[in-house]
């Protein structure tokens, strides 16, 4: 550790100073004061900075996904004239133990393929190459995604799923349906085209606010008609999202719907459970290879109190894997951040 140098979280006042430290270091891509601000007040966030006499001369900006056990090392900045010190390097060994104190298992991180003498140092510290972001930064240059195991278990079993970004608020079930039909077969694109067209299939017409979402029912007949075996589980015999809208109206449109794709389904082979299958089953499911697309309150995730679709991607002893198709880009998410997210079991 470099003599002199203390550490310390950030507080709110820090945001001008570390405005300052960021153009010092990057020309492009900078955070604003406001973004620190953000960061500080309302982000769930870790920002840490290293400062000598006074003066920042680091920083290292942590981002944590709700409910999950990962964490996403979002930026890390040391001035031109206090880099060679170890700084960078204590800096990510503080915010590892911060992550690991948060009870997360992974860190992630994006840096760019010519950024070599960071690339070398996240290498000495135990983080892996797996995956690339295309255009990631301003200039549209590439970033590699890197990812440390931050506590040992058993190694977790990762079902080759790409991850799908829902291109608008109203299809995460046709997002996580489209994940598992391409990892099933690569034939069928991952693209807006057929995501809007899962949407019309399955869509429930209403939901709380603006388009309808999609229930089970119409996701598994979509599935069903191209080909898949299909098993639905639905632990409820009343009409789902009906007590989400008000008007009597269109509580009656969203029924018929259901009604509808309900005697479609009973002229299928699609297996429909009453029964919820426990973590267990699920495990089961995913080692014979099989894709649970589940649909979860968003509360926990995101604090908002809303059906949300995610899909099953893996499992360790203690961990569920889950890719998550909403991107939030106000809490500057990507879609290597929201793959293969890890949930305790227990959740």
């Amino acid at each position: 550790m470099a003599s002199g140098v203390q550490y310390r979280n950030a507080e709110r006042s820090d945001a001008a100073a570390l405005a300052t430290l960021e153009r010092a270091c990057f020309d492009y891509d900078a955070l604003s004061q406001r973004n620190f601000t953000w960061m500080l007040t309302k982000g769930n966030a870790h920002l840490l900075v290293a400062e000598e006499n006074g003066q920042l001369l680091a920083y290292a900006l942590v981002l944590y996904k709700r409910a999950t056990s990962l964490a996403r090392l979002y930026s890390i900045a040391v001035l031109p004239s206090a880099q060679g010190r170890g700084i960078a390097r204590e800096l990510m060994t503080r915010v590892e133990t911060e992550a690991r104190e948060r009870d997360c298992i992974y860190m992630r991180l994006e840096v760019r393929p010519d950024n070599a003498p960071a690339i070398a140092l996240y290498h000495k510290l135990g983080y892996y190459h797996f995956g690339l972001k295309h255009e990631y930064y301003d200039d549209s240059s590439d970033a590699l995604c890197l990812e440390k195991v931050l506590s040992h278990g058993e190694e977790a079993v990762r079902l080759p799923v790409p991850h799908y970004a829902q291109t608008t608020t109203f299809t995460c079930g046709p997002a996580c349906l489209l994940m598992a039909l391409h990892a099933l077969d690569n034939s069928i694109p991952l693209t807006q085209r057929l995501e809007l067209q899962l949407w019309r299939e399955a869509t429930t017409i209403f939901m709380t606010a603006g388009h309808g979402g999609c229930g089970p029912h119409g996701l598994a007949l979509a599935a069903h008609r191209r080909g898949f075996h299909v098993e639905m589980y639905v632990n409820q015999q009343r009409p789902l999202f009906v007590e989400g809208v008000r008007a009597a109206d269109k509580k009656e449109i969203i029924r018929r719907v259901e009604e509808d794709f309900t005697e479609q389904l009973q002229q299928t082979d699609v297996v429909i459970d009453s029964r919820p299958p426990d973590v267990d089953e699920l495990v089961d499911a995913l080692r014979a290879g099989r894709l649970p697309v589940v649909l979860v309150s968003s509360f926990q995730l995101t604090r908002m109190k809303a059906p949300h679709w995610v899909i099953l991607t893996g499992f360790d002893d203690d961990y569920i894997y889950f890719h998550d198709p909403e991107v939030d880009a106000e809490n500057h998410e990507t879609a290597a951040h929201n793959a293969y997210v890890p949930m305790r079991k227990d959740d």
